[in-house]
């Protein structure tokens, strides 16, 4: 005996509802699990002359201490997007340039780490530097701080150029005074980057890409970094001249959080 048709279209649903709650619950398996897919690698065993300054394993950042989450200061990124960084540090070496990468993947403890900071009012101990211009109550409306991020993805990265060779630059001290990242090279916190215009991680729209005030050889090396990375797959984010991820990503919906160290891309016996 044939089923009516709307005994059939029930069944489908629930069956199309079982194998949704399924694939949400292996999304949900995969974020939390504490170590990485076997496709996530330290950058530095695809090309070990990426420089890197991982600064939320420091506390010179705009929180103002180490992140939560970030156990060694090492990049982890999928290996396409590794790979594809090294086309582009393979280019730019010819031309005297490395690249220098300041965070890779972000597990999710970090996001959240990043919305604790932003709803503590109180906390400002950074502002003069990161957010000088920005009231921190505008952090999560002016898309400063956000709930989820692309980084923990794994295929998006923060970084610069390097002028070769690299000097070394000291390290930040806590408590010392802080200057605009806004401010001339020569007066913002001493890195050994080219001119960007403004440092890393600066709450100002003088970090969008592009913003027309940015002219001379600050927008070349913009330029010249956007130009480099957008021929070899990646997008930048158009608010931030530093943040670039590799496409199409493998894990486009998934965000991960397993904490940054080498442990976690250790194989599970």
């Amino acid at each position: 005996m044939t089923r009516p048709f709307s005994a059939v279209r029930g069944l489908v649903a629930v069956l199309v509802a079982l194998l949704t709650v399924t694939a949400a619950s292996a999304t949900a398996r995969a974020s939390t699990d504490g170590r990485a897919p076997a496709d996530f690698v330290a950058l530095s065993t695809v090309d070990p002359t990426i420089l890197q300054d991982i600064r939320y394993f420091t506390p010179h950042n705009f929180v103002g201490a180490p992140v939560d989450g970030y156990r060694q200061p090492i990049c982890i990124l999928t290996r396409p997007a590794a790979e594809a960084l090294h086309r582009a540090q393979s280019r730019l070496l010819r031309q005297g340039y490395s690249l220098k990468v300041y965070d890779c993947y972000r597990p999710q403890r970090a996001v959240d780490h990043f919305v604790r900071w932003a709803e503590d009012l109180d906390d400002q101990a950074m502002k003069d530097e990161f957010y000088p211009d920005v009231d921190k109550t505008r952090l999560f409306d002016d898309g400063y701080i956000a709930a989820k991020s692309g980084h923990s993805r794994g295929s998006t990265m923060d970084l610069t150029l390097v002028k070769l060779p690299a000097h070394p630059t000291r390290p930040y001290v806590p408590g010392e005074t802080l200057v605009p990242c806004y401010a001339a090279q020569d007066e913002r916190f001493p890195d050994n980057s080219v001119d960007m215009g403004t440092g890393y991680d600066c709450f100002d729209t003088l970090a969008h890409t592009l913003d027309p005030r940015i002219q001379g050889p600050q927008l070349a090396n913009r330029l010249l970094l956007k130009n480099t990375l957008e021929e070899l797959g990646f997008v930048n984010l158009a608010e931030e001249w530093w943040h670039y991820t590799f496409k199409p990503e493998p894990y486009p919906d998934t965000y991960f959080d397993f904490p940054v160290s080498a442990a976690s891309l250790t194989t599970a016996s």
